[in-house]
């Protein structure tokens, strides 16, 4: 095969950071990485999963849900001044109060001049031990989206939304030409001989949502220890074809940024034209819980 042309490249930028207590360094530290990011040619930067604080989720406390902000706020308001200072488009990960006693696990996507240009609530909501995140966040109710910037057109979803090929195909449908995954994920202490199919398993799946969609994908994920966890980062790109683009180590913060040609999407998925022969007339069983 020839090699794609090279076309309408955008830079994107991972921020992958460890978090304490102090949300004040937190903020801080996600607003240098954007700075830095786009200080080496990112236009468009990806933040961690909540991002602005430790991952509140490793017990049921109902004192978490202070940390919870509207959208807009405070918060969002600091990431749109960061998007418009550097001129980025930027996806940042917030735990959202909507309303007394409804929160969400919320992606706000802001374009370079600041403006919002979408809002994605996490659709998939695990219950783990150390990942209780049905005590804290309501199922999102956006739905899969396509959210158009003035860089490219940004396919929001949240770390569990990893593991559902569905989320990544119906983004993809919608016009998304790069999905991000602002994660936390990590291993936990006890699981030793665990880790590394966990970790592999991520990563596949990543993979793969590039390669059966043909799209760019980004994960963004935390590193560091935060009691019994430690994040694994990793933080990646791959392209449409599977290509790794980049990755951050396991143990060490990083600000990454990598070039994607978009015209990558079409010569992937003309050459391997899985969007094309999928059989939608075959396909209604997925609305079943199991099969009939």
């Amino acid at each position: 095969m020839s090699s794609p042309r090279r076309g309408s490249v955008v830079r994107i930028g991972l921020v992958q950071s460890a978090c304490t207590g102090d949300r004040e360094a937190n903020v801080a530290q996600a607003v240098a990485g954007i700075a830095a990011a786009a200080a080496a040619g990112a236009e468009v930067v990806c933040l961690q999963e909540l991002f602005a604080g430790e991952y509140p989720c490793q017990a049921e406390d109902h004192g978490k849900f202070a940390a919870a902000e509207t959208v807009p706020g405070p918060l969002t308001e600091r990431l749109a001044a960061a998007a418009r200072q550097h001129g980025v488009v930027l996806v940042g990960s917030v735990f959202e109060r909507r309303s007394a006693g409804l929160f969400h696990n919320t992606a706000v996507i802001f374009d370079a001049d600041g403006s919002t240009a979408g809002v994605y609530r996490k659709m998939h909501i695990p219950d783990d031990p150390h990942y209780y995140e049905k005590f804290y966040f309501a199922p999102g109710d956006t739905g899969f989206m396509s959210v158009p910037t003035s860089r490219l057109a940004v396919g929001p979803l949240v770390c569990w939304d990893q593991w559902y090929p569905e989320a990544a195909r119906l983004t993809a449908m919608a016009g998304a030409q790069t999905l991000f995954y602002p994660t936390a994920i990590g291993w936990l202490d006890g699981e030793e001989q665990l880790h590394r199919e966990q970790y592999e398993s991520w990563d596949t799946m990543l993979r793969s949502h590039a390669i059966a969609n043909g799209v760019f994908v980004v994960a963004v994920n935390r590193t560091g220890r935060e009691g019994p966890l430690r994040f694994w980062g990793a933080s990646v790109v791959y392209a449409p074809n599977g290509d790794c683009l980049v990755k951050a180590s396991h143990d060490a913060p990083a600000t990454l940024v990598c070039e994607c040609d978009l015209d990558r999407i079409e010569w992937s998925r003309t050459r391997w034209p899985f969007f094309r022969d999928r059989r939608i007339d075959a396909y209604g069983g997925l609305l079943d819980r199991w099969g009939r």
